[in-house]
């Protein structure tokens, strides 16, 4: 994953306004895309990330800094040649809720046959492979108004691979989708970087999905600008941590995960091990209760079948909490 597909040097990003005001949103961006790379764009809300996925598309002109597509600058290609080398999935519906699937990821052609253009067999068999590489194939006669939204989010992906680009951006790919819908699409994003060789970017709001997925992180603020690296180089330097705060928010560098401080009201002992203990210390945590490892006189003793407190037994990790915040409230 060496060779690049973007670069940015000093990118501004931003909005023209009446006359010649600018706005800008982000500034002295420096970063790139390796060939091959599923690259998530992370930032808080009002970041500018999907400022910078329509500027670097195409959609906006940069405010300035250089922006190169394949060694080339972007204001350097016509509309068509630049719908040969990148495809963009936005998060706007589509208005085409009368099309087929397969008519839809027919549109991904249109580069190469004009909007209207009459597809060639060779047309059809690149839109059979995406439906294919895509996984929904029984999806291909169904309109796309009958389609649920992970369903419709699958037909844009696949209309993006049809265009045959070697770049495809999307913004905010899993947004609305539940939890199994979101792996599912970042599962598939990561399977055409491997097997297609696509640079992958994307927008999202997934931060632990993010970081468990994804080759490489750009993150995105207003104040410290871009940071780009791997995950796990990020977290290390204390990157996540920084980008991402709140009052009661605090990322766990150890585990890679972030946490919730809860008010403490206490402290417990605790005494067992494995997947009850840690379930049992957790749920303590966000009654109010600090927790610590004791041995052998633990206020909570966890045995292999039930929870013990102040002598009484619990079946259950719920009836334990309670019994312990009743117990200190006293």
């Amino acid at each position: 994953m060496t060779n690049h597909t973007v670069t940015l040097r000093n990118l501004t990003t931003g909005y023209t306004a009446k006359g010649d005001d600018s706005i800008v949103i982000t500034s002295g961006i420096d970063a790139t895309l390796p060939a091959g790379c599923l690259t998530a764009l992370l930032g808080p809300n009002g970041a500018g990330k999907s400022t910078l996925i329509r500027t670097i598309s195409g959609n906006l002109p940069p405010l300035g800094g250089s922006l190169q597509i394949l060694g080339r600058d972007i204001a350097e290609y016509t509309p068509a040649e630049l719908a040969r080398r990148l495809s963009v999935v936005l998060t706007e519906r589509i208005d085409s809720t009368h099309l087929t699937v397969k008519d839809l990821v027919g549109l991904g052609r249109s580069p190469y046959t004009g909007f209207f253009g009459r597809l060639s067999a060779d047309d059809l068999n690149v839109v059979d492979h995406a439906i294919t590489m895509v996984g929904i194939n029984h999806l291909a006669d169904r309109t796309v108004a009958t389609l649920s939204d992970g369903e419709r989010q699958k037909a844009m992906i696949a209309r993006a691979l049809a265009q045959q680009t070697p770049v495809i951006f999307l913004d905010e790919p899993t947004a609305f989708l539940d939890y199994p819908g979101k792996v599912d699409i970042m599962m598939l994003l990561r399977r055409l970087c491997r097997e297609e060789g696509k640079s992958v970017l994307l927008s999202t709001h997934d931060l632990e999905l993010a970081l468990l997925l994804s080759d490489r992180l750009w993150l995105l603020n207003r104040t410290d600008g871009l940071m780009a690296g791997s995950p796990e180089d990020l977290i290390i330097q204390g990157c996540i941590g920084r980008y991402f705060t709140g009052k009661n928010l605090r990322f766990d560098t150890s585990t890679g995960s972030f946490r919730v401080d809860f008010p403490s009201i206490g402290s417990v002992s605790v005494s067992g091990s494995g997947p009850r203990a840690a379930m049992t210390a957790r749920a303590l945590n966000r009654a109010g209760f600090t927790t610590r490892t004791a041995e052998p006189e633990a206020d909570v003793v966890i045995t292999d079948e039930a929870y013990v407190f102040d002598g009484k037994t619990y079946a259950s990790i719920e009836s334990l909490v309670s019994a312990v915040s009743e117990s200190r409230s006293r």
